[in-house]
């Protein structure tokens, strides 16, 4: 069996990512988030960074002009937060991580006291409010709390958010646009029915975008648990192939997907808070070292948004009085510096348009 190096594996997930320049098959701001089976959208900013690091051409119109007009939406998907899909993934990744954002919603002190209201029950109370439309969280909530004056209405908020299939309806997420968050069910928004999402399908599209790797990556990236069998069984069938890692891990593929070469330069690059390149694997030894991984992750989350240098995590960047400051966390190279130089550039001008 063929053994991938570290190094290898760091560039074939870059190139998978589409951000290697001069080295990118994915064209387009759909066809980029259906590619990376959507954007991480924790915060407002990243899914604009995300994008402007991976298309040659790229505007914040691009992505916003689409969330208003319904071409791509946010939702509570993987992982239990806010990704930036196309409609046919909102529609039908919502149901198949549902389980488990009801395993995190049992578990969750915020929502614990509305555990007892069951699913069907909030529906039922909250279609009827919102029809076709959307409207803010405040309101949910206090219509919510008529109903169940005994259950504390911050509860209620966090309960529908994470049982129903509601998705965060325009300004939310535009670009320089502020506006409370307001929510909408995600059939009656887009007009389409929610459908029902084929695990082996989807098994090759995380691989073809993260790859290669492993059930237990997948489920980094998912929540999604019990994966294994499903690897396990493409590969005998042949729809997978195997190679292992340094460590003798055995990492599934698609068969013909494109390994990297070790030799491949990568340039630096400034990505946001959160980006799915660094948060879709189990081990990610090979794309966010332990002391870099430390040095972004606070008690409730990210400090910074991220600078990966030879395409690992290798520092920090924020905005000061609307410039660009990066903290490195090793003293890069002259030619390291001069590829952070022109990353800062480019920011600086997305951030300014």
């Amino acid at each position: 069996m063929t053994t991938l190096s570290t190094r290898t594996l760091t560039r074939t997930l870059w190139l998978r990512q589409q951000l290697v320049p001069g080295e990118r098959s994915v064209t387009g701001v759909q066809g980029m988030v259906e590619h990376l089976i959507g954007l991480q959208a924790q915060d407002n900013l990243p899914p604009y960074l995300s994008l402007a690091a991976r298309l040659g051409s790229f505007s914040a119109a691009d992505l916003s002009d689409r969330l208003a007009s319904r071409d791509l939406v946010r939702m509570l998907t993987m992982r239990g937060t806010v990704h930036v899909l196309t409609p046919a993934d909102a529609l039908q990744l919502r149901g198949w991580v549902q389980p488990a954002l009801d395993r995190v919603s049992a578990s969750n002190q915020l929502s614990r006291p509305a555990k007892h209201l069951t699913t069907s029950e909030l529906e039922s109370r909250l279609r009827p409010l919102l029809g076709e439309g959307s409207r803010p969280l405040a309101e949910i909530g206090a219509h919510l709390s008529s109903a169940h004056p005994d259950v504390a209405e911050d509860a209620l908020r966090q309960v529908v958010r994470e049982r129903l299939p509601l998705l965060q309806a325009p300004p939310r997420g535009l670009w320089k646009q502020s506006g409370g968050v307001a929510y909408a069910f995600a059939d009656s928004y887009l007009g389409q029915p929610f459908g029902t999402a084929d695990l082996e399908t989807l098994v090759l599209r995380y691989l073809g975008a993260y790859g290669p790797a492993t059930a237990a990556d997948m489920t980094t990236w998912s929540l999604v648990t019990r994966l294994g069998p499903v690897f396990t069984a493409m590969a005998r069938e042949g729809r997978l192939t195997t190679v292992t890692d340094e460590s003798g891990r055995t990492l599934y593929d698609v068969p013909g997907a494109p390994i990297a070469d070790p030799g491949l330069p990568l340039p630096p690059v400034l990505l946001g808070k959160y980006d799915n390149v660094f948060l879709s694997h189990a081990n990610r030894d090979r794309i966010a070292p332990e002391a870099a991984r430390k040095r972004w992750m606070g008690s409730n989350g990210g400090v910074g948004a991220t600078l990966f240098i030879d395409g690992l995590l290798a520092g920090l960047w924020r905005l000061e009085n609307d410039r660009v400051v990066v903290e490195p966390i090793r003293t890069p190279t002259a030619a390291e510096q001069d590829g952070i130089d022109a990353e800062v550039a480019r920011v600086e001008a997305l951030l300014a348009s």
